[in-house]
């Protein structure tokens, strides 16, 4: 017998029809067309045949060949559509041949089935991911010319139009030049399309053009159709007799109109539908990838506003549903561990996705979570102390006949082996995709926000071994976020800050305030030395002062980035506290540490700046022989003159507690310091202050000082506070 190999008849057959599209005959040409055409539909095989026979060249000239025939022109563009559903490789190589250039003059013929089958074709290849979307902009005629054919076309090319409007969507660039050319009119209309594949694309272009961008979302709140608004329009598709998709799309518009800033978080709108529907959007009956967007969409929605966390924290059992994303586990049909040698592909290719949808699950989990914590201490502990989801509902205050309820729906007993979310957090920070980790360092860094966290659960679980191993190996978008979190563990009631410092804290912190190239990373290195500082002893200080070196100090005291330079400010006062440091540390660098101050009071900067700025000249004052470096400045008393009758309250007490300071009557030199600022004028400052309408300013005032008006002279009486450092939790979040 004879071995016949059962493709070489195919492919014989295909060289055929491959001859016959050069005929000069149209009906041989068109019938070897739809050959061909049905020859490529769902076979990648004979994609890849036909485009290494080098057919391409011959189908784009069919395309726009003014001899070829309407019927060989829309088969061709249907065809080459087919080629684009292909591998990426087939698609690499249509695109390297030109076929966006001549997909795109087809748009220009006026026959409407031509137009569609190209839009269709160009849709393909736009949608994929890493796609030439800025082929859409090269040509400044293309954007405005898909949005006049859309409104009187058919649904198809409609909803053409607008997924090539959305997938072209991806920067503020984009949506500016969408916005500018009525994308806004054109999708408005098409919202209320009785044809859902018009609608759910045009809702999805909307949510792209909005997202960040505060311009274009106040234009959409007030673009009506019908009389309705866009917002309006959008609650009507949030309705449950509409699709998942259409309500999950529809309430992440909303979202993204609120976030720019187009919507208020008190909006009815929001509170009594968008964040109803997302919570739903997170049930168990919701597919997993649904499910996974709209916990993603939701943390975005409430991660500013605590009303809105706390609304979402007692809203259809949130977080035990929540805690289900984190149980998520990818199965087969024996329950077993999969054998890549043992199973059929397609099982294989299904635990793979399982897999992969169990570490999206986890990470929009963490995401909710870190968002619901991230405000609310009471959100924070409820959750976080659960160990399993009947005590998370129990504590969330829900009322007995309800915790029945959940318990008979939700089939759990009080004696579930439910691990408790910090534990699911620990295993996450080593997971191999990094949107797992990256989610749940959101997460941890929220409840490092908690100070019963900081020193129950943190501890128990040594939360800092693995963070600060994170920090010496990760992206950046990762260490912006891990060194969020390392802010609030260096805090002084954190018991894990004694071993954070022996880790090497110090030099990790002082290299990312070099960090010129990224700002939040240079304020989080800051922002850490700063609470590291913080009533801490002189060999910390020393340390800080050493790694950091005390011109880099004076640079950042120079910082564009006011974030920045507030934080440096309170560092120096951190490290500027307790007398013997405060000498040491002024007979080191003092003369510069003045001239800063002088160059902060002296400039054009926020009275928070100046505030802090004064609040060290205070401590200084307090130094034994440190504050002669403010009484030997004519320039530096001035100014404290000049702000003890600053209209701003905060800076005249910043200003008294410097005087308190200086003027002690137990400490040497009293005296002269004394008949020094008499002759500044200072009494006559405390006499005019005494006289305010400010309750807060005159109790500042009874307590560091009694006026005696007949000897025209001040007698401190006390002094409860000679030194004043700074302290604050880290609550930038990091997206």
């Amino acid at each position: 017998m004879v071995n016949v190999d059962p493709y070489m008849d195919v492919e014989n057959s295909q060289q055929e029809q491959i001859d016959r599209l050069y005929s000069s005959d149209p009906n041989i040409v068109l019938d070897a067309v739809k050959q061909l055409k049905n020859s490529v539909i769902g076979s990648n095989k004979h994609k890849g045949f036909i485009i290494q026979m080098g057919v391409l060249p011959r189908l784009f000239t069919l395309l726009l060949d003014k001899s070829s025939t309407p019927e060989i022109m829309v088969e061709t563009a249907v065809t080459l559509g087919s080629l684009a559903r292909g591998t990426d490789e087939h698609v690499e190589s249509l695109l390297e041949a030109g076929l966006i250039n001549f997909v795109l003059q087809g748009l220009a013929n006026p026959q409407t089935k031509l137009v569609e089958a190209c839009l269709r074709c160009l849709r393909t290849v736009l949608s994929r991911k890493d796609a030439p979307i800025e082929v859409l902009y090269e040509n400044p005629s293309l954007i405005p010319h898909l949005i006049q054919i859309a409104p009187q076309s058919t649904p198809s090319i409609q909803e053409c139009v607008m997924t090539l409007l959305h997938s072209g969507c991806q920067t503020h660039k984009h949506q500016t030049i969408l916005c500018e050319y009525g994308a806004l009119d054109l999708l408005t209309p098409l919202l209320c399309s009785n044809a859902t594949k018009v609608q759910i694309p045009s809702l999805q272009c909307l949510a792209q053009m909005c997202y960040q961008n505060e311009k274009v979302s106040d234009l959409a709140v007030t673009t009506s159709y019908n009389r309705k608004s866009i917002p309006d329009i959008l609650v009507s598709l949030m309705s449950r007799d509409k699709n998942t998709e259409m309500q999950l799309t529809s309430a992440k518009c909303m979202t993204y109109l609120y976030r720019s800033g187009a919507l208020t978080s008190d909006d009815p709108r929001i509170i009594y539908k968008a964040l109803p529907t997302l919570v739903r959007m997170c049930q168990k009956d919701i597919v997993p990838a649904d499910r996974v967007e709209g916990a993603e969409t939701l943390a975005y929605l409430i991660e500013v506003d605590t009303e809105l966390q706390r609304i979402a924290s007692i809203s259809d059992h949130l977080i035990p549903t929540l805690s289900d994303f984190l149980k998520y586990r990818a199965t087969n049909e024996a329950g077993d561990e999969v054998s890549y040698c043992e199973v059929k592909k397609d099982v294989v290719n299904k635990v793979v996705e399982e897999r992969k949808m169990s570490q999206e699950m986890k990470q929009a989990a963490f995401k909710a979570f870190a968002s619901l914590a991230a405000n609310d201490e009471d959100i924070r502990r409820k959750y976080s102390e659960c160990n399993n989801l009947i005590e998370i509902v129990y504590n969330l205050g829900y009322q007995t006949y309800e915790l029945i309820i959940f318990r008979r729906t939700t089939k759990c007993q009080e004696n579930s082996d439910t691990d408790t979310l910090m534990e699911n957090i620990m295993m996450a920070l080593n997971d191999v995709n990094p949107k797992v980790h990256q989610s749940a360092i959101r997460c941890l860094h929220s409840l490092s926000r908690s100070v019963q966290q900081l020193r129950t659960t943190f501890q128990d679980h040594n939360v800092w071994r693995p963070l600060m191993k994170l920090l010496q190996n990760a992206t950046d978008d990762v260490l912006t976020v891990a060194s969020s979190t390392l802010c609030n563990l260096l805090l002084e009631f954190s018991p894990s800050k004694e071993k954070i410092l022996e880790s090497g804290a110090v030099e990790m912190l002082c290299q990312l305030t070099h960090r010129n190239d990224h700002p939040c990373l240079r304020l989080n290195g800051v922002w850490a030395l700063m609470n590291m500082a913080f009533q801490a002893d002189h060999k910390i200080k020393a340390q800080i002062l050493t790694t950091l070196g005390s011109e880099h100090v004076f640079n950042l005291l120079l910082d564009k980035n006011v974030d920045v330079l507030m934080k440096t400010l309170g560092l120096l006062r951190n490290l500027l506290s307790t007398k013997p440091h405060i000498d040491h540390i002024m007979g080191l660098h003092g003369k510069q540490i003045m001239d800063s101050i002088d160059l902060i009071l002296e400039g054009d900067n926020c009275i928070e700046i100046k505030e802090q700025a004064l609040c060290i000249l205070a401590n200084i004052a307090d130094g034994d022989f440190a504050k002669n470096f403010i009484m030997s400045s004519d320039k530096i008393l001035s100014k404290l003159t000049i702000y003890m009758v600053h209209s701003n309250i905060k800076l005249q007490i910043a200003s008294v507690y410097c005087i308190s300071n200086l003027v002690w009557k137990d400490e040497d030199g009293a005296a002269e310091r004394q008949m020094k600022l008499k002759d500044l004028g200072v009494v006559q400052y405390l006499q005019q202050l005494l006289q305010t309408g400010d309750t807060t300013l005159l109790k500042e005032l009874r307590l560091h000082y009694i006026n005696s008006l007949a000897l025209h002279k001040f007698v401190p009486f006390k002094k409860t506070v000679k030194h004043y450092s700074f302290v604050s939790y880290h609550y930038k979040c990091v997206l």
